[in-house]
């Protein structure tokens, strides 16, 4: 796919680039997933570059079958080429004729606090909306656990409205969550 989402630079954050996962991902990922914090949320260990490749395997199999539609997320700088890593933005089942999808997200470490995660997250739910409105997107969900403030924040950022809480679902939720939700037409 060579869809390309650009969000403009603000007066304290770089502009930022979010486009299909690639090869050239390969070693920014396999730093990026050094980070603790990452590796507790993956669902699978992105330690080697065999790894990441079939990590970056399912994300293109995602475009095709348009059920899981993920972004690297990288600062755009001056000039020829792209900037660092600093996150993925993923929208599931988006494409798929349903009334409602699901976002995730996450950022590398020394990105984090920088306002990130809900400026990409608020590129990808408008082009989201634009793209599959007419297919019958109408909401897109945000779960998050109840013991990460940080995805609140950033939920309420990128207008996902707070919704209610969720019980654990064990093992893919381990702990209760947060559902935030985000209308076609704005905030739930």
């Amino acid at each position: 796919m060579n869809i390309t989402l650009r969000v403009d630079a603000t007066p304290s954050a770089s502009a930022l680039l979010l486009r299909p996962w690639g090869g050239g991902d390969i070693e920014p990922l396999v730093e990026a997933f050094r980070d603790p914090a990452l590796r507790r949320g993956a669902s699978g260990p992105l330690e080697t570059p065999e790894d990441v490749r079939g990590w970056l395997e399912v994300q293109r199999r995602g475009w095709v079958t348009r059920e899981w539609l993920g972004f690297a997320v990288r600062e755009e700088r001056p000039g020829p080429g792209e900037g660092r890593l600093v996150g993925s933005v993923v929208i599931k089942g988006a494409g798929s004729g349903r009334e409602s999808a699901e976002v995730g997200y996450w950022t590398v470490a020394h990105a984090r606090g920088r306002g990130v995660a809900p400026r990409a997250l608020e590129a990808l739910t408008g082009w989201a909306f634009q793209t599959f409105a007419a297919e019958g997107l109408g909401s897109i969900n945000l779960l998050h656990q109840v013991d990460n403030p940080a995805s609140c924040r950033v939920a309420e950022k990128a207008r996902y409205g707070f919704r209610r809480v969720l019980p654990a679902w064990p093992p893919s939720f381990p702990r209760d969550g947060h559902l935030h939700v985000r209308q076609v037409d704005g905030p739930a």
